[in-house]
């Protein structure tokens, strides 16, 4: 799959099949060569004399004026070091001006990424990508470069900083600035990334300690904060030596600019490579902004600690991702990544500490774990700080436990506690059997809040079954529980949001049945929805061909992708759509749902005819005629509906303009029976219609097969879905060919 957003085409990103996307521009010669990553051919650079090198892309690609791109590749050189570049050019091809990002600090075989971003200057509304060997020393001098990327920049989910702070200076150091001992300034190492990993690489800040002692750096965007309101930030960290004491820190300030609030993760670094390290913190009262830092504690002047790929955010699910968090635990209880938080060994002979070095017990996202030590076989237990919770809900502790040496066994329970802070009951603990292959295993029990619950605490039994013992634990979840199934019916848009949790490995089909046993199968963003492959253990859709009037419910039936037995059944709630208005007709476009209409019909509604090809032979001498029939074809006739006011009439023509099946309901006390149907030539609206005077359609329809397509967007589709899908308006460009594909959620197809 090619690089998201990536405005080149895929063979000229991946230098696969062929190098027709490239051109040498400047003393070079150019041809395929392999060993890539992304693909396996990569494009090489030959120089033809002494001195710098070019190559350029073959097309340009439309810019904006005034709006922020980047550029990157991965590059392989042993004999010079490299830079890229974006060409600035107007209509006519003539160069407006050309945006460097910074040469490799040193040549280096291994692929590492070389990177720029910039600002479009005025008059250019074209760009090509540029890419350079600096300076051979003679002739046939080769470089290799692949995985190349031109586009909006590219970043890490629901950042609060800037690209250019983010990134560490891709366009300039404006957004950081040095503390105290230290210089500030910008560099592009030789470091070697992921091909698939967009969010790092290329030039960094690099912070070079002035005098011995502490030195640190500083971002000076400060995006806004709400108090009370859990935040995330990390950032990459290149240490001088294992031993430096580096560490990142997330920062509150109030209204005066004045610090409030610092909460700091060190790194405990297992080498010299580069690290993510994260922090996180609770905004306190006072608190209007926030900004990160990075610097170095007791370091020898002249030392330098690198940073790149910062990030402050909302706390989400992961350190990640862009899900919303529901764990009510702190980040800082719940990963271990900034030290042990707020647990306490409350009784028992156990020690408890942050993993060391980084790296070598947590589960990624996250580089550490809490680390419980026993050096005899006992039991302990660990205690937790206290979170909210509400009362009388079904409330799901999860923690992931691994041997790391010795044998465990592990039981959960939670203390309940009320406005006053008096425990008014506790958990029932199960016990689980920590397993001795040294993998992680997650562990999940369930609890019902009593009443007058607003706050929990975890009390974690974890028994020691030998002498020296070692339990790393970590994921740590308390979250309230949402239903398996749901049906949840929408008598404004005549659906059913339809929701699965937990939901077992495998394929998934999924049945809307009725109490009659009758079974349909329901349409999801793929088609029907049988035997989709499983992405995750939630699955949801929108259902916008349930029956009216009718009680039903869904059954979902999961399979193995192996052997094709079922290996998990789900049923929900039964649920009813109203019946509605008897003479009010639903048009559903099943296709696109953003379509849907509901008009007054007239009343009684029509019964249609069911026409049948059918021959009538008259034999003489006999009363009786002898025909030969084909089968009787679905239902024909005409609907005949009113549109009331202009608005309908706007909707009715929405909805015919593209010609699909529709799916026609209505209340089955008018004796409507639900059908598919094809529209055939229908009026239009008379010129000048856009009062409220009522006019009345007559639509052909002749009955169809049910559509099998996939269902685009929803009836319900808000802004706010946009939002929680997107994190910038690059990224909707991005995905998006047009306003109406947003609105349908129609994105376009990988490598479109």
């Amino acid at each position: 799959m090619g690089i998201p957003g990536n405005y080149l085409s895929a063979a000229t990103e991946a230098i696969d099949p062929g190098i027709s996307g490239w051109a040498a521009k400047l003393n070079c010669s150019i041809s395929l060569g392999s060993g890539g990553r992304n693909g396996a051919g990569v494009l090489a650079l030959q120089s033809a004399a002494a001195g710098e090198a070019q190559a350029r892309t073959a097309s340009s690609y439309p810019v904006a004026v005034g709006q922020t791109y980047a550029a990157f590749a991965d590059a392989s050189g042993a004999t010079v070091p490299e830079r890229i570049g974006i060409q600035w050019l107007t209509d006519a091809g003539t160069e407006v001006s050309v945006s460097w990002g910074l040469t490799t600090s040193a040549a280096s075989a291994n692929w590492h990424r070389i990177s720029v971003g910039a600002v479009a200057p005025v008059g250019a509304t074209r760009a090509r990508v540029l890419l350079s060997m600096m300076t051979p020393g003679a002739a046939g001098v080769i470089g290799y470069f692949e995985n190349i990327y031109l586009g909006l920049p590219l970043r890490q989910p629901l950042n609060l900083l800037s690209f250019n702070a983010e990134s560490g200076g891709e366009i300039d150091s404006s957004a950081w600035a040095a503390g105290a001992n230290g210089t500030l300034s910008r560099m592009a190492p030789v470091v070697s990334w992921s091909a698939t990993w967009y969010y790092s690489g290329g030039q960094v800040l690099a912070l070079t300690v002035t005098a011995s002692g502490d030195a640190s750096a500083v971002c000076v965007e400060r995006p806004s904060v709400q108090p009370g309101t859990e935040y995330l930030a990390y950032a990459y960290l290149n240490p001088p030596t294992s031993a430096s004491n580096t560490w990142v820190e997330l920062r509150f300030y109030d209204g005066t600019g004045a610090q409030i609030q610092a909460n700091r993760g060190t790194l405990a670094a297992p080498g010299t490579g580069w690290y993510r390290q994260s922090t996180s913190g609770v905004a306190p009262a006072g608190a209007v902004s926030a900004s990160i830092a990075f610097g170095i504690t007791g370091a020898t002047a002249g030392q330098v600690v690198r940073s790149e790929a910062a990030v402050v955010k909302i706390r989400t699910a992961n350190l990640t991702n862009s899900e919303p968090n529901a764990n009510v635990v702190l980040a800082a209880d719940a990963n271990a990544e900034t030290g042990i938080g707020q647990w306490t060994v409350a009784s028992g002979p156990a020690t408890i500490a942050r993993s060391s070095p980084w790296g070598t017990a947590g589960v990624s996202p996250y580089s550490y774990a809490l680390t419980v030590s026993s050096a005899t076989a006992a039991a302990s237990v660990l205690s937790s700080g206290r979170y909210p919770v509400a009362e009388l809900k079904n409330w799901r502790i999860i923690v992931a436990v691994r041997r790391a040496a010795g044998g465990w066994t592990y039981s959960p329970s939670i203390r309940w506690f009320d406005a006053s802070g008096t425990l008014i009951g506790t958990g029932t603990e199960i016990t689980f059997t920590v397993a001795s292959d040294g993998q992680y295993w997650a562990f999940s029990s369930d609890q019902v809040a009593p009443a007058g619950a607003v706050s929990a605490q975890l009390d974690l039994t974890v028994t020691a079954t030998a002498a020296s013992s070692v339990l790393h634990v970590v994921g740590i979840v308390l979250i309230q529980v949402l239903p398996a199934a749901e049906a949840i019916a929408d008598d404004t848009t005549a659906s059913v949001a339809v929701v699965y949790r937990g939901l077992a490995a495998g394929a998934l089909t999924l049945y809307r049945v009725l109490l009659t046993g009758e079974r349909t199968l329901v349409r999801g963003a793929d088609g029907l929805v049988n035997g989709v492959p499983l992405v995750s253990d939630t699955y949801s859709l929108q259902d916008y061909e349930a029956p009216l009037g009718v009680e039903f419910y869904y059954q979902a039936e999961v399979r193995s992708l192996t052997t094709g037995a079922i290996v998990a059944r789900q049923q929900s709630p039964h649920t009813t759509l109203a019946a509605g208005d008897r003479t009010m007709v639903w048009l559903k476009d099943p296709i696109e749902p953003m379509r849907n209409v509901q008009l007054q019909a007239q009343h009684p509604l029509p019964t249609f005819q069911r026409p049948i090809e059918q021959a009538v032979q008259r034999v003489i001498g006999r009363r009786n005629a002898v025909t030969y029939s084909g089968e009787r074809s679905g239902a024909e006739g005409d609907l005949v509906l009113f549109t009331r006011t202009a608005e309908e009439r706007r909707r009715l023509d929405w909805l015919l303009d593209p010609g699909h099946v529709l799916f026609i309901q209505a209340s089955p006390r008018s004796g409507w029976r639900d059908l598919y149907a094809a529209v055939g030539e229908a009026g239009d609206a008379p010129d000048g219609a856009d009062d409220d005077t009522w006019r009345d359609w007559t639509l052909p329809l002749t009955e169809v097969d049910r559509p099998t397509s996939g269902q685009a967007g929803s009836a319900t589709r808000t802004w706010n879905d946009i939002r929680v899908e997107n994190a910038t308006w690059g990224d909707v460009l991005a995905r998006y060919d047009t306003w109406l594909d947003v609105l349908l959620n129609r994105p376009k197809t990988p490598g479109g």
